[in-house]
């Protein structure tokens, strides 16, 4: 059953910011997890796309905590329908996370009494989670505990912390002039951006974990013009509240060499960093529930990183055990499907 269900939630594509496919999305997730429970779910409505909310009643003890939405466009399907294979299930956002909401589900339907278990599958997450935010932080306080079912790190290792995440676009405007015959009346915003990109990377610290990157960069409009703006992108990762206020202050303190020239740098680090401080609850009962389990801090954000900013406790990567999240080569080993119900299962009766 957990293999059927699994490739219904695959067979019905799901990617970011596509209101319809959404909308279908959370309709058939709401519908299987009536069948599996035996308790109705309710779809909320979202500015980008339906959420699937869940609750066995009574006092809110626990949020099972997770996102329908997938980075994979449509037609996907098509191209890598729904597979098994070599003991490894293949199709767009299997590992990411659409095994893990079959296993979260199983493991509710698996309780004598779901009282006090919540569900929330939100329909924004793989774009930052701007209209879900208020909403999983609403029921994450209600709740008190908060159990997040994205994949797991190699190995099957529960995610203990997360770094805070974030992107920043930096633009460097300069003035366009013909680069033959009036090079030297141009602000070439290439050169500018250059040395921009240069201080931009020593912000980072790696002793303490905080990667500053830039990633992407377009300029110009045409080989014999100078650039009059260049664009830049950097992905920022940090481990503590005092890194973001720090990195934060450095981009937006940013000023140029050639004086001539000006610089703009636009966002945040959204995703808190999530401690380890964050799961010293949740993570015993886990490893009572898997005897062997292990738990590692990883570099990526998931909703987790919000929650535990509020001060609830929250254990993640509860979720499938595979690789390639993202990749069009992203699996999930099947045979650990049932183990992981059962690891859900277990912190939840310790829980309860």
């Amino acid at each position: 059953m957990l293999v059927s269900d699994l490739r219904r939630l695959i067979e019905v594509e799901s990617p970011s910011l596509d209101i319809e496919a959404l909308t279908q999305s959370a309709e058939n997730l709401a519908s299987l997890i009536a069948e599996r429970t035996g308790r109705p779910a309710t779809i909320v409505a979202g500015e980008a796309g339906p959420h699937v909310h869940w609750s066995g009643g009574g006092e809110s003890r626990v949020l099972i905590l997770g996102h329908h939405d997938t980075v994979f466009p449509i037609g996907a399907l098509a191209e890598r329908p729904f597979t098994i294979a070599d003991g490894k299930a293949t199709g767009p956002g299997v590992f990411d996370m659409k095994a893990g909401i079959v296993q979260a589900m199983h493991a509710v339907a698996a309780l004598d009494d779901a009282t006090g278990v919540e569900m929330l599958f939100t329909a924004d997450e793989e774009v930052g989670s701007i209209t879900s935010r208020a909403l999983l932080e609403e029921r994450a306080e209600v709740c008190g505990n908060v159990l997040v079912l994205e994949p797991s790190a190699d190995g099957g290792a529960v995610k203990i912390g997360r770094k805070g995440t974030g992107t920043f676009e930096v633009i460097v405007r300069g003035r366009a002039s013909h680069a033959g015959l009036d090079p030297d009346k141009g602000v070439n915003s290439l050169i500018e951006a250059s040395h921009q990109v240069l201080t931009i990377a020593g912000f980072g610290d790696a002793a303490i974990g905080t990667t500053v990157t830039p990633t992407v960069a377009k300029s110009g409009t045409a080989d014999n013009v100078v650039p009059a703006e260049t664009r830049i992108r950097v992905d920022v990762r940090v481990t503590n509240a005092g890194e973001k206020d720090r990195i934060e202050g450095l981009m937006s303190a940013l000023t140029t060499v050639d004086p001539q020239a000006t610089v703009e740098a636009l966002g945040d680090i959204g995703r808190p960093p999530m401690p380890e401080a964050a799961s010293a609850v949740l993570f015993p009962l886990a490893q009572a529930a898997m005897p062997g389990l292990d738990g590692v801090s990883v570099g990526g954000g998931s909703d987790g990183n919000f929650t535990a900013a509020l001060g609830v406790p929250t254990l993640d990567g509860l979720g499938a055990v595979g690789g390639g999240a993202h990749a069009d080569h992203e699996f999930v080993i099947v045979d650990t499907m049932p183990e992981r119900v059962e690891l859900v299962e277990g912190i939840l009766r310790r829980l309860l």
